[in-house]
């Protein structure tokens, strides 16, 4: 049979008025409306004339043809939905700072929407009927988790701006501005976006003043670059790397002495946050915010999205004396945080103060077990065997904290691999991205992994859609 034309094959694309009066589309219209679903024909019309011109035989054309709407279903989704999309985070990477860190706990979740569904008293006291200020909706909890560490007639308070670099930021332009900062080089870390320690400080109007080597700093070198310009110490947690092997670092606790001897204020950069003493949930070697508080630091910052388990932001915990005068200054106001930040923290650490941690997702996230993990991936991958063309094998793995956290900590895990045939790893990556709910997987030796510690299990119906729909293909 001689094969059709190139014309012929134009002629059996329909027009786009044809296209707007099918079926198929009459909810895309409804929905997006007929100048947005009219463009969208436009445009897939147009690729597939290009295909055509490009050498696309009848046979292709009819099986572009029977997907006309949902090609157009997808092309409206691009045109005309929202950018920031929920994904699935089957990488097994807890804190993944590309897919927005730590998810929201319920109660959380529903605090924001009560919150922004209308007014709120972010600044009005109700009891006086006269302006307030918006740290108390989460001052109080502060309090409770860190009455503790307020111990020696020590008065603790916290303010919260929106990320950590901004606490970090605010801390050294209120105490060291015009000053120096004694700050061991092998703490002087890069976090994500190539913001450097260095850099935040230059901006803040300290005088970086480096002690030691990249490995090796003891508590002598500090009290040896300490002079009368000297307006600050400074700690930093090395938020994504570790040294080790021939390394030295002085104790938190001799550097709190030395402070307090020569009445110079201790900051410590925290930055994962952690609230809870994570031996408990098997990772060892992060600090706790109330283990450097009760070791007697002066100010810690850290972060609200990191192992806190809350929304994004940076807060600042520390003397009450070096706190107020963070407070007044002009900064404070352009770090300071909105009101669905503060009713998602404060509703996160109502979670903590009623001990109820198994309500915070990251928190459940490292706690699951090895064994919990494989019970539900064996369970899953039983449906996935079950889509024609689909590969499945179960594997042990590892799963990591991520997020600058716990940076040489693993998660022993199970893994489904999955794979179809002619298809490589990269390919199915791709077409797991662009599903309705993109699948953000893991690549590793070739193979396409699923690590279920960070699927959520209502997302797991998901998965298996979205593995079925890429076997079809």
């Amino acid at each position: 049979m001689k094969p059709a034309s190139k014309a012929d094959l134009y002629r059996k694309l329909p027009s786009v008025d044809e296209v707007l009066h099918r079926a198929d589309l009459a909810e895309a219209m409804a929905r997006e409306g007929h100048s947005a679903v009219t463009e969208a024909a436009r445009v897939v019309l147009e690729r597939v004339r290009k295909e055509i011109d490009a050498g696309l035989d009848s046979e292709k054309l009819e099986l572009a043809l029977s997907g006309l709407a949902e090609a157009i279903t997808r092309e409206l989704r691009g045109a005309v939905g929202y950018s920031l999309r929920p994904v699935i985070n089957a990488t097994g990477v807890i804190l993944h700072t590309n897919l927005g860190r730590a998810p929201l706990t319920a109660s959380a979740i529903e605090n924001v929407a009560r919150t922004a569904a209308g007014y709120s008293n972010l600044e009005f006291d109700l009891a006086s009927g006269e302006r307030g200020k918006r740290d108390v909706h989460v001052g109080r909890w502060f309090q409770k988790l860190f009455a503790d560490e307020a111990h020696g007639g020590r008065e603790l308070t916290t303010i919260v701006v929106n990320n950590n670099a901004a606490a970090v930021w605010l801390a050294l332009n209120t105490l060291a501005s015009g000053g120096e900062v004694i700050v061991s080089r092998g703490e002087l870390v890069e976090i994500g976006g190539s913001f450097r320690i260095p850099d935040v400080m230059a901006q803040s109007n300290g005088i970086l003043r480096e002690v030691g080597t990249t490995n090796r700093t003891r508590i002598s070198d500090y009290e040896q670059a300490i002079n009368e310009k000297t307006r600050l110490l400074l700690r930093v947690h090395r938020s994504n790397f570790q040294i080790t092997g021939f390394t030295e670092q002085p104790a938190l606790e001799d550097l709190v002495a030395l402070a307090r001897a020569r009445n110079i204020p201790l900051v410590e950069d925290l930055g994962s946050g952690a609230l809870l003493d994570l031996r408990t949930v098997g990772v060892s070697g992060e600090t706790s915010v109330a283990e450097s508080l009760r070791a007697g630091v002066d100010v810690v910052t850290y972060s609200g999205d990191k192992l806190l388990g809350g929304p994004q932001a940076g807060m600042l915990t520390g003397r009450a004396d070096l706190i107020g005068r963070m407070r007044k200054n002009s900064l404070f106001r352009a770090l300071r945080v909105d009101k669905l930040t503060y009713a998602a923290l404060e509703a996160t650490l109502l979670a903590y103060v009623k001990g109820d941690h198994s309500a915070i997702p990251v928190l459940g996230m490292m706690r699951t077990s090895k064994e919990e993990i494989g019970a539900r991936a064996s369970k899953l991958a039983a449906k996935l065997r079950a889509v024609p063309g689909l590969e499945v094998e179960i594997l042990d793995g590892e799963s990591v904290i991520g997020g600058g956290a716990a940076p040489s900590a693993t998660l022993p895990t199970r893994l489904i691999a999955v794979a179809v045939k002619g298809l490589r790893a990269d390919e199915m990556q791709a077409r797991f991205r662009a599903s309705e709910t993109p699948i953000i997987a893991r690549v590793q030796d070739g193979r396409v992994l699923l690590d279920l510690r960070t699927v959520l299990p209502q997302q797991e119906a998901a998965v298996v859609e979205g593995c079925s729909k890429i076997a079809e293909k």
